[in-house]
């Protein structure tokens, strides 16, 4: 039992003990809790301060700016409306300008209508005037005309006739007068300026120009060459024909072979290649092609020199390589036997000059002249007329539009646009029309001087007709009662315009209209 109430005991006194403890950690936890619930207390104290503090600071810098804003706009404000006043102030100063200046319009137009309204009552005066003598002066017409019809025996439609067809006849007589002196004034002018520019002009071109033929003859030191020229059983001529394309012709000619083609540059190759071999004395296929190999360096290094020299000549620069290249071809090129490249040098010397005289750009005009007949260096490898393919060549090469019209212009293509054309298609007659220039077949001419005669004498009252001077100049020998002398230079002038319209001739036709009147009676 005593263990019993023992054990009760200490189960009370450990129950006690468990809640005096328990009660004791629940004081201090609260305890603490307080403590930090003071802390946090005066924590949110002092934030709550400082955020109180900070939006009365914002809420003063807020009603800064908000004041500083208004001013601003206050200020603006007061700027826009000082501007707003001085544009009505100007305003008002215009209108106040314009209604003065109206006013004294208004009073200068108020003078004028009253020096106008008295004009107008003398003007009607005046007319009233007018017109009674004209009333007068018809009857007085009338009246004289009654006595003119009367002492004429004629009416007055036909006196009116026949004063209109006098006068129609002496104003056509004096105008073909009129117009003959004109031109001839203009004529002389002209002439005589054209005469000292064109003679300036060629004064200045020295050039010698040789006769290229399609064959070229090669002299060999004796006869035995021929033989190894032809070699055992013909092939050291075939090989060389063969390579250079060009006929060999062995014939009777002592101490000489010719070389015949039409390409003048295979011909020359040929020639350099058989003047080399026959003075080697080694002559054989490999020999040959060896040697014609180098003739062909040579040649295109002579037309590539030929070129260059032809642009130093001129003081030409900046050429395309193709245009170069073209040109030093036509160092071996000829039309009616004249030397293309010569004539090219020629024709861009004489357009230069002629430009100089007249102060336009020489360098343009000899560039014009340099590159006008550049197709005649491509119409052996090329299908077209050397007009199209010296302008397509140029086209590409990107060269200036004068000298593309240059080089339509010259045949009459397209019309010339530039000054500078003119001047060449002169230059270019003029070379061409050079004697010894040029050759032509004989039937040509003929042909050309029938032509011309046939021109002539298609023109009423034309009685014979003559060409003289090698076709130069034409005579037309007129009837005197046909054709008066004033319709004389009529006559000229379409003589003169249709043989330019039908006829390609190189230079000037001169036209010579000759009237003759012979008056004959004898003395017995």
């Amino acid at each position: 039992m005593n263990w019993i109430v023992a054990l009760i005991a200490l189960a009370a006194g450990g129950i006690l003990g468990w809640a005096a403890n328990f009660f004791l950690v629940r004081r201090f936890e609260l305890g603490k809790l307080e403590k930090e619930y003071q802390k946090a207390s005066a924590e949110a104290k002092r934030v709550l301060e400082s955020a109180r503090a900070d939006a009365e600071s914002i809420k003063r810098s807020a009603e800064l700016e908000a004041k500083e804003e208004t001013l601003r706009a206050k200020e603006n404000w007061e700027r826009e409306l000082a501007k707003r006043r001085s544009e009505i102030e100007r305003g008002e100063r215009r209108l106040d300008d314009r209604e003065s200046m109206l006013d004294r319009k208004y009073a200068t137009l108020e003078s004028k209508q009253e020096g106008l309204s008295k004009r107008i009552e003398e003007l009607e005066a005046r007319e009233k005037t007018v017109e009674e003598k004209r009333v007068r002066y018809e009857q007085l017409v009338a009246k004289e005309q009654a006595k003119l019809e009367r002492v004429a025996g004629l009416s007055a439609e036909k006196a009116r006739r026949e004063v209109i067809r006098r006068a129609e006849e002496e104003a056509r007589a004096e105008s073909v007068q009129i117009v003959r002196r004109v031109k001839e004034e203009a004529a002389r002018s002209a002439e005589r300026e054209a005469r000292n520019i064109v003679a300036m002009a060629i004064e200045k071109v020295a050039a010698d120009h040789a006769a290229e033929v399609t064959v070229s003859v090669v002299p060999l030191p004796n006869d035995e060459m021929k033989g190894r020229i032809i070699g055992r059983e013909g092939r050291n001529i075939r090989a060389f024909e063969n390579q250079t394309g060009v006929d060999v012709i062995v014939d009777d000619t002592p101490e000489a072979v010719i070389l015949s083609a039409f390409d003048p540059v295979r011909r020359e190759i040929a020639r350099i290649a058989m003047e080399k071999l026959v003075a080697d004395g080694r002559i054989h296929p490999g020999r040959i092609e060896e040697v014609i190999e180098k003739a062909a360096k040579e040649v295109e290094q002579s037309m590539q020199e030929a070129a260059e020299d032809a642009c130093y000549q001129l003081g030409i620069h900046g050429l395309h390589h193709q245009l170069m290249e073209t040109l030093g071809r036509m160092k071996y090129r000829t039309s009616y036997g004249q030397n293309q490249l010569q004539h090219s040098i020629e024709v861009a010397r004489l357009t230069g000059n002629m430009a100089a005289e007249l102060g336009l750009n020489v360098a343009l005009a000899k560039r014009m002249g340099l590159l006008h007949d550049i197709g005649k260096g491509m119409t052996h490898e090329h299908e077209g007329t050397h007009v199209e393919l010296g302008y397509e060549l140029c086209k590409r090469c990107n060269e200036p539009d004068q000298v593309l019209n240059a080089i339509r212009a010259h045949h009459g293509e397209e019309p010339a646009r530039y000054p500078e054309t003119f001047l060449l298609t002169a230059a270019d007659a003029i070379s061409g029309a050079r004697p010894g220039a040029r050759r032509e077949s004989f039937e040509a001419y003929v042909k050309r001087l029938e032509k011309l005669e046939e021109i002539a004498t298609s023109f009423d009252g034309v009685q014979k007709c003559f060409a003289i001077q090698a076709g130069r100049e034409v005579r037309i020998m007129v009837t005197p009662e046909a054709i008066s002398d004033e319709e004389m230079a009529v006559l000229s002038e379409n003589t003169a315009r249709r043989i330019e319209q039908e006829l390609q001739y190189p230079g000037q036709i001169k036209v010579v209209v000759v009237r003759e009147t012979r008056a004959v009676d004898f003395a017995r």
